[in-house]
């Protein structure tokens, strides 16, 4: 005892927040609701239980994060740490700390301290690489999930050019809707991004609550100080991934035979800079270093070479960073005008944002950092890095993006699609935003996000709840006449009644649907899917054809429902343990979003095995009513732990499963009532 109240004491001094003045409440699904008198206490209480919850995951995103990925993995990431290395993730980390604001440096120190007082407090815990975290560290992890995952791949240099194989996202639902369609007379928000369901993407619920005012709930990465998208007491948003033209990149002309570092730049030559970094590499035998050495221009470093030709490659806020700052002050927001002065500061450089708040306002911005450039150039590919009108000119303000501030149709909505599709009437107008700001088209999960939203008068908080897990499928209402007019042509006896199957669907995937397996297979070969990139290349009655013979080799029968095929399954937090028919799984009703439908679900299939399994999709949803004490309902697609013995492992998968939210207590009398364990950080 005596020990232990030590420890405590010397805690209080060794970090900048006191455990014992911060309680956790684990609810009855093991959210970790933290309740403390600063809001950076609140940030070492919310990291602490990240950790507790899924350490593996929190250090293996730093150790990529800082270019260390290879000291654990070996050769495989060598890559991957080479280009983190030659983005300079690392120091600019550094750097920005150190410029940070006060506040912003007392919470990125109360994250560190958390991590390691989790550390401290848990011996049982061995990390494989980073035994003392610092306060950069979550700098430089926000920008390595946010660059290297995102942006970077809008470059358009090829995976085998930058040795990187480029993170894929399926994308992101969201909506509001007003007062005018909303049965309370409240506004209702509908949050629901779609991120891998394992590795870095994750995604982690937590709520903060400080006497200093802060009060938000919602979702963050593993290794985030706190929710960055979902709600306070009086507003909410959310994001969807978007592809503002916010990354380029420059060919740069090194020509100059007596000096290897001049490159072309006008009438005359600049210097680049040139350093080397090693790598150590984890090996059978021990470690061995590998060297490397980088350059960068006035543009950024070279990160490949095409044709003789180097390419240096500029991420829109790249080095200025301030990401933490912006997401911090949107959360902290009291109302419409607060919310928007945050995110004016454009820092968090991509990511559509839909809001909405208690006094019934909804809005939408297509948000960006996105930067100001000559039309003389097709940005969407390499410029001459020579010629000094290819450089960008500062930022387009946030008033110049495109935005909808509550439309007369009552509703916002976006699903990674275009914004000048976003509701029906008072969309943005194209004509009014130079050509490189926007690239998307319209999709089909926005065109049923509008026909819902559209066609419904008034939506009870149930009945959003509902629509948030929507499994019609619209593609099916163009797609199936189209192979129905196909095989009349011809009718192949043996497909009459899989035709017929499909011609009497009502389009609503169920996993007890046969017609939903035929179409979605049947899809998947003549389209392919974000999943699945690769067609067959054959006829409508062919593909169809195929399917049936294949579904009768592997079940037996062609007539198997959605569900016997479409699996949900939990396996290690790195995504790479296989998947298993043996292993327990729920059948889901959700499919790729290609097809038009909300309840997004990318399942893939893996060798030797009968089913497909989950890798991507509704990872977390979230509903929430804006009337005077906020309402929410919400659900992660596993469950709050890692641990395969913990109950809350997988726990939620049930309700997901079912198309089903559980509660999302906010106030502190509902945190109480369905408090499963209450304590301090460190506590045994």
């Amino acid at each position: 005892m005596m020990r232990l109240a030590l420890l405590l004491f010397a805690s209080a001094w060794l970090f900048a927040a006191d455990p014992r003045s911060i309680t956790i409440y684990r609810d009855n699904f093991g959210v970790p609701h933290v309740y403390g008198p600063t809001d950076a206490s609140c940030v070492f209480g919310t990291i602490y239980a990240e950790a507790e919850d899924n350490f593996w995951q929190i250090e293996d995103s730093y150790l990529r994060a800082l270019g260390r990925a290879s000291e654990v993995y070996g050769a495989r990431t060598v890559a991957d740490d080479e280009l983190v290395r030659a983005l300079e993730i690392p120091r600019l980390a550094r750097e920005e700390y150190e410029r940070s604001s006060p506040r912003i440096h007392e919470l990125l120190q109360a994250a560190a301290d958390g991590l390691n007082y989790f550390l401290l407090r848990n011996p049982g815990v061995k990390p494989r690489l980073i035994t003392k975290f610092e306060p950069w560290h979550g700098l430089a992890f926000n920008r390595y999930a946010l660059y290297y995952q995102f942006i970077f791949r809008q470059t358009g240099l090829r995976p085998e050019e930058i040795q990187k194989a480029a993170a894929e996202t399926q994308g992101s639902n969201m909506w509001a809707v007003s007062k005018a369609k909303s049965a309370s007379g409240n506004a209702l928000l509908f949050i629901n991004p779609h991120q891998p369901f394992f590795g870095t993407g994750q995604w982690y619920e937590s709520h903060v609550h400080s006497d200093e005012g802060w009060d938000m709930s919602g979702a963050s990465f593993f290794g985030s100080p706190f929710p960055t998208i979902g709600h306070n007491a009086v507003l909410g948003w959310s994001h969807t991934v978007n592809a503002p033209d916010i990354a380029d990149v420059w060919e740069e002309k090194f020509d100059k035979a007596d000096d290897a570092l001049a490159y072309r730049y006008g009438d005359g030559y600049r210097r680049a800079t040139a350093w080397s970094e090693s790598i150590r590499v984890k090996t059978d035998g021990g470690f061995t270093e590998r060297k490397f050495t980088f350059r960068k221009t006035h543009h950024g470093p070279i990160v490949a070479v095409r044709n003789g030709k180097a390419l240096s490659v500029k991420m829109a806020r790249f080095e200025e960073g301030g990401q933490v700052q912006e997401w911090y002050a949107m959360s902290k927001a009291r109302n419409f005008e607060e919310f928007k002065t945050a995110m004016a500061a454009t820092a968090v450089p991509m990511f559509n944002a839909i809001y909405a708040d208690r006094e019934g306002n909804i809005f939408y911005v297509y948000n960006g950092a996105v930067p100001r450039r000559s039309l003389k150039f097709d940005w969407s590919k390499p410029v001459d890095g020579s010629d000094p009108e290819a450089e960008w000119a500062g930022y387009h303000s946030f008033s110049e993006l495109p935005q909808v501030t509550n439309p007369k149709s009552g509703f916002v909505q976006n699903c990674n699609s275009t914004p000048f599709a976003t509701t029906v009437f008072g969309n943005p107008e194209p004509g009014n935003y130079p050509k490189y700001m926007v690239s998307e088209p319209d999709n089909a999960r926005a065109r049923v996000s509008r026909r819902i939203l559209f066609n419904k008068d008034k939506f009870t908080f149930a009945e959003w709840a509902k629509a948030g897990f929507d499994t019609y499928v619209i593609q099916a209402e163009t797609e199936i006449p189209e192979l129905v007019a196909a095989w009349e042509k011809g009718r192949v006896a043996k497909l009459e009644e899989a035709v017929a199957e499909l011609r009497d669907w009502d389009h609503i995937s169920r996993t007890g649907s046969v017609p939903m397996t035929l179409f979605m297979l049947w899809h998947e070969k003549q389209r392919g899917t974000a999943v699945m990139r690769k067609t067959n290349g054959q006829g409508p009655v062919e593909s169809l054809e195929q399917v049936v013979d294949e579904l009768v080799k592997t079940f037996g029968t062609w007539r198997v429902p959605w569900g016997d095929v479409n699996r949900l399954e939990r396996r290690l937090s790195s995504g790479e343990e296989q998947f298993s028919d043996e292993a327990k799984s729920l059948p889901i009703a959700g499919a790729p979003g290609d097809v038009g439908i909300v309840f997004n679900f990318y399942a893939r299939p893996e060798k030797d095995q009968k089913r497909r399994y989950g890798v991507a999709g509704h990872s977390f949803v979230s509903v929430v009513e804006f009337g005077p004490e906020v309402k929410a309902r919400s659900i992660l697609v596993f469950g709050e732990n890692s641990n395969p013995d913990s109950p809350h492992y997988f726990d939620q998968s049930e309700l997901y499963a079912k198309q089903e939210l559980k509660p999302a207590w906010f106030s502190l009398a509902e945190i109480q009532a369905h408090a499963e364990k209450t304590y301090h950080p460190g506590d045994k």
